[in-house]
């Protein structure tokens, strides 16, 4: 099971009545936030969520609206008594940049640990807080990454196959969990005895992007497809100021999810020009059914189907 919260779907600035777009997911007990901009943890209160549990902090690029509110969050994590270490994960150049902004943070309770996404690279896998989490490269007037989380699901124990194999049930649950064992001589692993894979769990989160064929790839087949969706107008004026800054509109990004036929797309920041980005839902629902204009805090409990 992933909580999963898009805690603000605003850009560039903070409104009183949006927060700027963030996500934040929680898993086993752990939790993971994406972007972090000004103010981000007033959103974290108003959910009713506790800033402890924060391990890993992934960003996705290093403008304002995306980074700014680090220094606020690190420090209200360390007045929540935080005292494990915190992981940020960023594009190059992500240590200078925490290191720069830590100068108004500097007597932090915890240790903070900084990892470096590889410039060379497209797109890198990695393992945090019990999920798989992948870093790709989307198309900004700045290096940016979009992120994908998956959570695997093992197929079912066949119990009819452990006991013709002979195998006692004391030796049932280490098989179940993927070890190898040892009976009689023998040499028994678990695939011996489990099912094919099962369908898991999967959240694509992109922001400040053009729309790409790496987004749609990405996108396919997951639970929830969290993209951006600067303007909604479908004028040209906004078009045109989506291109030249490397945004996208809703338009565009129902396009993406009409290819890639998530099971839901959540739209996100919007700008703060968009006042009331819902009177746009229609439209965009012609192109892609299940297109949800989110809101602040807009929250789903992901669980296995089975």
């Amino acid at each position: 099971m992933i909580d999963v919260c898009l805690l603000g779907t605003g850009g560039m600035m903070p409104l009183p009545y949006r927060a700027l777009t963030s996500l934040m997911l929680r898993y086993n007990g752990s939790s993971l936030l994406v972007d972090c901009g000004e103010a981000t943890q007033i959103s974290v209160r108003r959910r009713g969520w506790s800033f402890n549990p924060i391990d890993v902090i992934l960003i996705t690029h290093f403008h304002a609206d995306h980074i700014s509110g680090l220094p606020g969050m690190l420090l209200a994590m360390g007045n929540a008594d935080r005292k494990e270490p915190v992981t940020i994960v960023g594009p190059k150049g992500i240590e200078h940049v925490v290191r720069s902004l830590l100068v108004i943070a500097p007597r932090l309770p915890f240790e903070v640990k900084c990892i470096e996404l590889d410039v060379n690279k497209d797109e890198e896998v990695l393992e945090l807080i019990g999920l798989r989490v992948k870093a790709f490269k989307v198309n900004h007037n700045m290096l940016c990454y979009g992120y994908s989380f998956e959570l695997d699901r093992a197929g079912k124990f066949d119990a009819d196959a452990a006991k013709s194999l002979g195998l006692p049930v004391q030796l049932w649950g280490k098989l179940q969990s993927g070890e190898t064992v040892e009976y009689e001589g023998s040499t028994f692993t678990s695939d011996m005895v489990m099912g094919p894979a099962r369908k898991g769990l999967k959240i694509t989160y992109t922001t400040d992007t053009r729309p790409t064929e790496k987004i749609v790839e990405e996108a396919a087949g997951a639970d929830i497809f969290i993209c951006e969706g600067m303007y909604g107008d479908g004028e040209e004026e906004s078009i045109k100021k989506a291109k030249d800054k490397k945004h996208m509109t809703m338009q565009e990004a129902a396009e993406i999810a009409k290819q890639a036929q998530p099971k839901e797309m959540w739209l996100t920041h919007y700008s703060p020009s968009v006042i009331k980005p819902e009177q746009y839902s229609e439209s965009i629902k012609e192109i892609f059914s299940c297109a949800v204009i989110s809101k602040d805090r807009r929250t789903k409990e992901l669980k296995f189907v089975d």
